[in-house]
């Protein structure tokens, strides 16, 4: 599901100057047809009429669509109105539409994103609503539901998915490499020398002139395929696709408490220990460089079979196996110093913006996507996991059928190897502080320890 979640730690447009006037609006439009801000119960008996929705991926687009479909049957008074904008803009007119008050009733939310909208009173809490309608809120994977409680305990979106993270391989360049693809199931890394795993990235690239990594003569000036690929950035202060599965297995953590921490960890020795290691990937010439990859698809440059291996997120996973002649394979995570697996547990969600004019129908549609009736649908088309259970296991099955493997991904969740997205106030000034430090750092223009300044930074939004 192009999600593009490798721009997660991208700014969100606008939001920061945004911020004073979005509070001062924060009550939102009208209030005719449901709660505001303040909660309370939104009657959605008789709920009619017209409901806007955006998302901002094509891919997932036609299955909504169907659980429009079907919405529809089941409610002929409202109508639903889908709108796909694609991730670069969809922030931008999102806050934009904030202000100028012509904002969806309902849109697909982020974790790095619904803290300031929390904060500049945007959305619509749900949880007296979800009890008059008894709607099971512990329905969903475990953990998801509670991403969605605010700092005031109030439920601000219903889960629609999960994701987490794995290695897609080019099956060909890992054979001509002599590397079984059993070796890539099990491999370790650590942060003095890499382990397995940067000796199987180092063996997997190779120069112009056949020269691999892990060779006398390698030019690592010239090289053609990258043993490791980049998705598209330093990864800020998240990497969820870059570095976090790595962070992640050398006990480290991002935040004071997550959700809703107010001290990051970014001049911790387990942070800055491993962003050197990961940094020097590059500077051996086994992973392009951040000026490389920016303004490109990782989908694209792997498809171009410029990548053996690549670090992404299972909504990835249809892109990157319709790469047109790669014969695509997955493995998990490499083992950390923990001695364990990690990777990133991500999500998104579905909310209501505070000033819908249709609030009941809002209320209507959001149960209808968080239900099994619309996830069940999502899981059959096999472009993301679900947030339920049993559409988790339909899109898992939907994948088997097209002969894709994807328990690389879903491993993580069985062996309980997941860590959250860190969820925190103040996300856009983080990005602004955290991007050009970990650009610099992983480009060679300042050492590692220049983290902690940038660390320092983003406590003192916290007071």
């Amino acid at each position: 599901m192009a999600r593009m979640r490798k721009k997660l730690g991208a700014v969100l447009v606008g939001a920061a100057a945004l911020s004073l006037t979005l509070t001062a609006c924060g009550g939102g439009g009208s209030e005719e047809g449901g709660a505001g801000a303040e909660g309370g119960a939104i009657d959605t008996s008789n709920a009619s009429g017209d409901v806007s929705y955006w998302l901002w991926d094509s891919n997932q687009q036609p299955a909504y669509q169907t659980c429009a479909d079907k919405f529809k049957q089941a409610n002929p008074n409202i109508n639903i109105k889908i709108t796909q904008y694609g991730y670069p803009d969809y922030w931008g007119k999102l806050t934009n539409g904030f202000v100028a008050g012509d904002a969806p009733d309902v849109f697909t939310n982020h974790l790095s994103k619904y803290p300031e909208f929390v904060t500049q009173e945007q959305l619509v809490p749900l949880d007296d609503t979800l009890t008059k309608d008894g709607f099971n809120v512990d329905q969903y994977q475990p953990g998801l539901a509670d991403l969605w409680k605010g700092p005031d305990g109030k439920r601000y979106g219903l889960p629609k998915d999960f994701d987490t993270i794995a290695i897609f391989y080019n099956k060909k360049l890992v054979s001509d490499a002599g590397i079984k693809e059993t070796d890539l199931q099990n491999l370790q890394w650590n942060p003095q020398d890499g382990g397995t795993y940067e000796k199987t990235i180092a063996h997997l690239t190779v120069d112009q002139s056949g020269k691999r990594g892990d060779e006398p003569g390698f030019d690592k000036s010239k090289v053609k395929v990258y043993g490791l690929g980049l998705d598209g950035s330093s990864g800020s202060g998240v990497g969820q696709t870059q570095w976090s599965m790595y962070t992640g297995s050398n006990n480290w953590q991002y935040t004071d408490k997550n959700p809703w921490g107010t001290h990051y960890n970014y001049d911790q020795p387990a942070f800055q220990d491993t962003i050197k290691w990961y940094a020097s990937l590059i500077e051996k010439g086994y992973m392009p460089s951040v000026a490389a990859v920016t303004g490109q698809g990782s989908s694209d440059i792997f498809a171009a079979g410029k990548y053996a291996m690549l670090t992404n997120g299972s909504w990835t996973t249809n892109s990157i196996f319709g790469s047109k002649g790669i014969d695509v394979g997955l493995a998990p995570t490499p083992t950390g110093p923990n001695g364990k697996r990690a990777s990133m547990y991500n999500g998104l969600a579905d909310s209501i913006w505070v000033g819908s004019k249709n609030k009941p129908a809002a209320a209507k549609w959001v149960e209808f996507l968080g239900s099994p009736d619309c996830q069940n649908i999502v899981g059959e088309k096999a472009v993301v996991f679900p947030a339920i259970p049993e559409a988790t296991d339909k899109a898992q099955a939907a994948w088997k059928s097209k002969n894709i493997d994807v328990t690389p991904f879903t491993m993580q969740l069985k062996d309980k190897t997941t860590f959250l997205f860190p969820i925190t106030d103040h996300a856009s000034e983080i990005d602004g502080i955290m991007h050009p430090a970990m650009d610099d750092v992983l480009s060679g223009k300042a050492p590692v320890t220049s983290l902690t300044d940038a660390n320092n930074q983003v406590n003192q939004l916290f007071g």
